[in-house]
């Protein structure tokens, strides 16, 4: 990995509530069923409100955080790998998957393992 995260704010739990509007049981299990991943690296749960489009998860996070688990990511790690730049890819992989890029990004993440 090369270059510099790119940057993103951080989304709360509440403020995902307020975002997806959609109550906090609905936001846990999107998080249990890596629709979206978060990090407590700064605190409270938080995740990357760039994982979000039209305040919705990006439908190929899920498959992608998948791919990242099993290859041994934590979820630190694989929101690092998706917010870094990617020498193999061009770009961030997040960046990649928001342009319709998932194949690329998953064949690149299972090489990971």
């Amino acid at each position: 990995m090369t270059g510099t995260p790119l940057e993103t704010t951080w989304l709360t739990l509440p403020e995902l509530v307020e975002v997806l509007g959609e109550p906090l049981g609905r936001v846990r299990r999107l998080l249990d069923d890596s629709h979206l991943i978060g990090s407590r690296r700064n605190g409270p749960l938080a995740v990357p409100a760039l994982f979000l489009v039209d305040d919705r998860p990006l439908s190929s996070l899920r498959g992608t955080v998948i791919v990242l688990h099993d290859a041994g990511f934590t979820d630190d790690e694989a929101i690092d790998w998706l917010l870094t730049p990617d020498d193999t890819i061009g770009v961030a992989p997040l960046e990649a998957l928001r342009a319709g890029r998932k194949s690329e990004v998953r064949r690149v993440a299972q090489t990971l393992a």
